[in-house]
């Protein structure tokens, strides 16, 4: 009997110990985007083109701690003449979790005019930390967002009810630093860009100090009124002018884009 006793104690311990060791991770229902989605933009300085930019998500035989991920990517290259002055080749990865839409691994290269960012994070989710890939590791909450893994998260946020004035928050990790990353809702409008006029909800930052833009009307931002949630248009002022980007071609959406007010 005794016996049995210290057998049941010992497994009791070893369940205790087992258990204490199950992460948990952050679940996010994702209804906006899959696999095959491809975005891409074209980037106006006043009335020219000056650069293009293509946002495309898909699958990858990576696993993040034997999970399973998507693997999306944001480009950017600047176009024609602006080439001659400053030319722009910016790359930026992320390998996000399925279930959880955070990143396991960032990729970050940079070139724009001559000035260069190599950047290789591995974010450990299931020791919260992040390596930065030249010798530092850093602390950060499990289910921490990188520069391209927001994007997609933020486009799984409820706006259920959403109420103008909202705000809505989630922690981002980007240059060695861990930041709140807030965005505040503004409002419905109808966008017109080339490829038609669109329903969306208008967003600004909300800015940090320090940081580039020091006003939140510096920044505007518009997604699509529908379960996709694409960004239709973003609007950037900057010392020398106001920088546009906007939607100028889409393919492999999850849902209709039903926010598309007139055909083409």
């Amino acid at each position: 009997m005794k016996t049995s006793i210290y057998f049941l104690a010992l497994v009791g311990v070893f369940l205790c110990m087992t258990s204490s060791t199950i992460i948990s991770y952050p679940t996010t229902t994702n209804k906006a985007f899959q696999a095959g989605e491809k975005l891409r933009y074209r980037i106006s300085y006043g009335f020219l083109d000056a650069g293009e930019a293509i946002l495309e998500v898909n699958n990858t035989t990576k696993k993040g701690n034997d999970r399973e991920l998507l693997h999306v990517k944001g480009t950017g290259v600047t176009l024609g003449g602006f080439n001659s002055f400053f030319k722009v080749v910016d790359t930026y990865e992320s390998y996000i979790d399925k279930k959880g839409l955070f990143p396991w691994l960032f990729v970050r290269r940079v070139n724009e005019g001559g000035y260069k960012i190599t950047q290789d994070y591995t974010f450990n989710q299931d020791k919260a930390k992040v390596n930065n890939g030249v010798g530092k590791e850093f602390n950060t909450p499990i289910g921490i967002q990188d520069m391209i893994s927001s994007f997609y998260y933020a486009r799984t946020l409820n706006f259920k009810n959403i109420k103008k004035n909202d705000t809505f928050e989630f922690k981002t990790f980007m240059d060695d630093e861990t930041f709140l990353l807030k965005i505040k809702y503004v409002g419905e409008e109808l966008i017109h860009i080339r490829k038609g006029k669109f329903n969306c909800l208008k967003f600004v930052p909300v800015i940090q100090t320090g940081r580039l833009f020091k006003d939140e009307s510096d920044v505007n931002f518009w997604i699509t009124n529908d379960e996709n949630r694409i960004p239709i248009m973003v609007k950037a002022k900057i010392p020398v002018g106001i920088i546009k980007m906007h939607l100028v071609e889409w393919e492999g959406l999850k849902n209709n884009l039903t926010s598309k007010v007139d055909k083409q």
